[in-house]
């Protein structure tokens, strides 16, 4: 594999700070390179660096001859007099490009097929796209173009779970070739893990490289703090944490990390789980009492539309929701109707007597009135401590937690950049000390270590919390479980999670956009009293079934441990290696089974 481009020496200066320090890196043909960082940390400039549209102020930039780049920017440069035909494919023939299988695939992944419907037809203009729109107008540009440098800033940004899978998928199976290679800064870390050989994380100047997608990155840095023996209080820090997390949930299933599995296990080892869900729940019932808030038979429209269709939902104190679903298909609207800001149109919503709300929206247009307060001001505003589990945590504390350190607790409202904003929002409304808290799209303009920040101080709040979001690392990571709103008005239980989603939409007539279910299968979560279920006896046999692979499933992960620990023990006998990772392989085979079998049966309980 060959350099095709590199940089020397670089160094960025804004103001007095140095963005890129003498900064020496280079991006070989056939890599994917995911950068991770703080907002504001020389991420988007990086990328104009290695393309070539910005001089850094010294160093030195080379690029193999002949190279084609294609940036896509947070700000898109397409013409607004231009037809989305045209930003699209230029003046290439009609038969050319409609004929092409790849430039169709991408059309059918980012732009809903050839007659392009996501963005209002070939014909349409670009000025008056959305956001939204243009930006998905923009990176299917790229894709067709397909240069061999692909530079993409923040490229999931209003893309839907089902996008962000397409786009994963496509930039790690199809551009593969020996003689490209895709350097792309993201925030999403599913995303991370699927299409990355190769971590960049940018932070204070330099650039530091990790082998591998976010579970790689993670456990490296984690591995790194051991080997320069950091002191006991350092072992407690969020990267234990989240290693924790990574060794134990959904995502070590599907991206293993290659590094030593004796000092992954050293580091991980008395780690409680990220949270105690025993506790929390018993913290939030006497917080919140037996009754949180119901939706009974509720039912919303909007003119022609109707987003909720008799929908039954009973949220339970210390459940924790997260909610996906197709663009338009009322996942906003559900939050609202939750929170008794849209009004039913038909049914009853019900609210417990101790319910304290707090609804986290997509607009940041509410500090507008705060812009003259200090950061700590607008959050002592609200309450100065608060009771996070068990302890109190003041609100100096808390948002250092969320990345406002010293001074830039006492930066003015108004100075704030976007993440900032959303930060504060969030600050805001945790010192309220809600016990029901609904969050809509919150990783908007967060970085990855404030996302981890906040998941942790999630960990230890207790109440109802429901997320809807994008963002597919997080929803599997704070939440205990996942429902689906499919466009046809009704809310589905996934226990399969985001994964079975995908599955849904997969399945469904690309006509309708989605697929009305049968009965039995479109009830709501808890039971819409008009559906057809499962008999007694079925029900009775699934859950022993599930009670059965549970402690099926608890056996192989002994089993697994103890094949850990002797691989550990003899790592230099290289024949007593391989046959235990053959019963390693085993046992996931035996493991993917029996997981099947766990869906089979929670789909009959719900």
């Amino acid at each position: 594999m060959g350099i095709l481009v590199s940089i020397e020496r670089v160094t960025v200066v804004h103001g007095v700070a140095h963005v890129l320090d003498a900064v020496t890196a280079g991006v070989l043909g056939g890599q994917r390179i995911g950068v991770v960082g703080r907002n504001g940390g020389g991420k988007s400039t990086l990328l104009r660096v290695l393309a070539g549209r910005q001089e850094p102020d010294s160093g030195r930039v080379t690029q193999v001859g002949g190279l084609t780049v294609g940036l896509l920017a947070q700000d898109d440069q397409l013409d607004p007099a231009a037809t989305v035909r045209h930003a699209l494919v230029g003046e290439r023939p009609e038969h050319e490009w409609a004929g092409d299988a790849r430039v169709r695939e991408v059309l059918d992944g980012l732009l809903g097929g050839v007659g392009m419907p996501a963005v209002g037809g070939p014909d349409a203009l670009v000025g008056p796209l959305s956001g939204g729109e243009r930006r998905r107008l923009a990176l299917a540009a790229l894709l067709v173009a397909d240069p061999d440098l692909l530079l993409l800033d923040e490229p999931t940004n209003h893309l839907d779970v089902e996008g962000v899978a397409w786009l994963a998928d496509h930039l790690a199976t199809r551009r593969t070739r020996p003689d490209t290679a895709l350097v792309a800064v993201t925030h999403d870390r599913w995303f991370l893990d699927a299409m990355a050989t190769l971590t960049w994380e940018v932070d204070s100047g330099s650039v530091h490289s990790y082998d591998g997608g976010y579970a790689a990155y993670v456990l490296a840095k984690a591995e790194r703090a051991r080997v320069a023996a950091v002191t006991a209080e350092r072992r407690d820090n969020l990267l234990r944490k989240e290693l924790a997390w990574l060794r134990r949930g959904a995502p070590a299933r599907t991206s293993k990390p290659k590094f030593r599995i004796d000092a992954a296990n050293a580091l991980i080892e008395n780690e409680p789980p990220p949270r105690d869900g025993v506790e929390l729940v018993r913290f939030a019932t006497r917080r919140l009492g037996k009754d949180v808030i119901d939706l009974i038979d509720a039912t919303v429209r909007f003119g022609e539309r109707t987003l909720l269709d008799r929908v039954t939902w009973r949220l339970a104190p210390g459940e924790r929701v997260g909610i996906v679903g197709v663009n338009g298909a009322g996942k906003s609207t559900l939050l609202q109707a939750i929170s008794g800001e849209v009004g039913l149109s038909s049914g009853k919503r019900k609210v417990g007597k101790t319910v304290s709300l707090a609804h986290l929206t997509q607009e940041v247009r509410e500090l507008e009135e705060l812009a003259a307060y200090r950061v700590i001001e607008a959050i002592e505003a609200v309450r100065r401590s608060i009771m996070l589990g068990e302890r109190e945590v003041t609100a100096s504390q808390l948002a250092t937690r969320l990345g406002f350190t010293g001074q830039r607790q006492q930066t003015r409202v108004g100075d704030l950049s976007g993440g900032e904003r959303r930060r504060l929002q969030i600050l805001r409304l945790l010192m309220a000390e809600p016990n029901v808290l609904l969050l809509d799209e919150p990783t908007n303009d967060l970085d990855i270590e404030t996302l981890t920040s906040l998941e942790d101080v999630l960990d230890g709040w207790a109440g109802t919390l429901i997320v809807v979001s994008h963002d597919r690392y997080l929803l599997e990571r704070v939440c205990d479980r996942q429902v689906a709103l499919l466009g046809d008005g009704r809310v589905r239980d996934l226990p399969g999670g985001v994964a079975q989603y995908l599955q849904l939409r997969a399945a469904m007539p690309p006509s309708t956009g989605y697929a009305a279910p049968p009965p039995s299968e479109g009830a709501a979560p808890s039971g819409a009293g008009t559906v057809t279920g499962p008999s007694q006896i079925e029900l009775r046999e699934a859950r022993k079934e599930l009670a059965r692979v549970e402690r099926a499933l608890a056996r192989l992960a002994e089993r697994e441990d103890r094949i850990h620990a002797e691989m550990a023990a003899q790592a230099t006998d290289h024949i007593a290696v391989l046959r235990l990772n053959a019963d390693l392989r085993a046992i996931v085979d035996e493991r993917d089974d029996l997981e099947l079998a766990w869906l089979a049966a929670a789909e009959i309980v719900g």
